[in-house]
């Protein structure tokens, strides 16, 4: 069955004016059991106020895009192909540094775009591999749109699959999809849930 993996990206929602607290407590009443934050502009100091606001408001699995140190604050660490590659352009051993890190127990996630990169995550100790982009989103561009050949290609996955890029709630994938990475849809479902008080706040600090 596929689960909700809900995608908290701090420039989208500071441009919608979505307080970062409330969209955790939307996930949390949702019951989304996990939730991925990135923030691709700020320092440690910002990290730790948004994981630690999430946390207050969201019962499941924190993971960091990105950020190894940011990742010692919340349950896992999904990082991009690049992201890897600067750890070690052996994978297996970058899993290893990361492992040895922050232990077996802690959830990693690889992104991958084609059968090529998914062939090389089967052989690594990775809980998961982020696979995408499944249509054009705010967050993904056309470069590795791939539609429907995705779906051809999770099922060569031997870890459980998350599938991103322009998801809508309301989409129904078969069992080869562990997750759907929802974002842009999710803060429209937010948005039109009703009034949101510290949300509401934010809004009116942006209009002055």
């Amino acid at each position: 069955m596929t689960s909700l993996y809900a995608l908290l990206d701090r420039d989208s929602l500071h441009r919608l004016c979505i307080a970062i607290e409330e969209m955790a407590l939307f996930c949390e009443k949702l019951s989304i059991p996990i939730l991925q934050y990135r923030n691709k502009n700020g320092d440690i100091k910002e990290f730790e106020e948004d994981i630690a606001a999430i946390g207050r408001n969201f019962s499941g699995k924190i993971i960091v895009n990105d950020s190894i140190e940011a990742a010692h604050m919340a349950d896992g660490l999904h990082l991009g192909q690049e992201d890897m590659e600067e750890i070690s352009h052996d994978f297996a051993e970058a899993v290893k540094i990361l492992r040895k890190e922050f232990g077996t127990e802690f959830t990693l996630g690889l992104s991958t775009h084609n059968l090529e990169e998914i062939e090389r995550a089967n052989l690594l100790d990775i809980d998961y591999i982020g696979l995408g982009a499944y249509r054009e989103s705010v967050t993904k561009d056309s470069v590795n749109v791939s539609g429907e050949r995705l779906l051809d290609m999770a099922r060569s996955s031997v870890h459980p699959v998350a599938i991103i890029g322009g998801i809508r709630l309301d989409e129904h994938f078969d069992d080869s999809i562990a997750y759907k990475v929802v974002g842009s849809d999710l803060y429209r479902a937010f948005l039109a849930d009703g009034d949101h008080p510290a949300t509401l706040s934010v809004q009116k600090k942006e209009e002055k």
